[in-house]
């Protein structure tokens, strides 16, 4: 490898190092996620030539090597179990530190469910847009599908959620008794 693609690989490990064992945990166990990110950096070190120019593209392709990897090693069960406690932890987030907010907490439980129920595919591109902050080109990079086909795949999963957070039963609480 070259000094400049060395340098090149040393940037773009330096700005997306981060975004990209953020990108594996929300997807695999915690303890998964940097072995993920390594084998990544190691197919974008053995390939320079193949590393988008831009950084937001060089970005996006990580992120669909990342999720090729993740993808050939943990199928299934485990990993759409993973995101969907990434993605409660992520509302938890956004609840500004109001813990005894009942609604906030119902709110969270509701999407945590409806979350559960969608397909694999709309979580993908639910977590991809959300989650992951990413454009539609750079979401579908990741995917390897058209923009096009993202947009149409994302709006198909924002109108499932919602459909779903509609449509969902009530929790039944739980009695104690005293």
């Amino acid at each position: 490898m070259s000094n400049h693609h060395e340098e090149r690989f040393v940037a773009l490990f330096e700005a997306t190092y981060a975004d990209l064992v953020r990108f594996a945990q929300r997807r695999v166990p915690e303890p998964q996620a940097e072995d993920i990110v390594a084998e990544a950096f190691l197919v974008a070190w053995r390939r320079p030539d193949d590393i988008p120019k831009g950084p937001a593209d060089a970005r996006a392709w990580l992120f669909g090597i990342a999720r090729n990897v993740i993808l050939n090693t943990h199928r299934g069960a485990r990993r759409q179990h993973a995101v969907a406690v990434r993605l409660a932890e992520t509302t938890a987030a956004f609840g500004s530190g109001v813990d005894d907010d009942a609604d906030l907490v119902a709110r969270q439980v509701d999407l945590t469910r409806a979350w559960g129920r969608l397909t694999e595919v709309h979580q993908e591109a639910l977590a991809l847009a959300v989650l992951d902050d990413l454009t539609a080109p750079q979401a579908a990079t990741v995917l390897g599908i058209s923009p096009v086909a993202f947009r149409l795949r994302l709006s198909r999963a924002r109108r499932a959620l919602r459909s779903l957070l509609d449509h969902l039963p009530a929790p039944t609480p739980e009695r104690h008794s005293s």
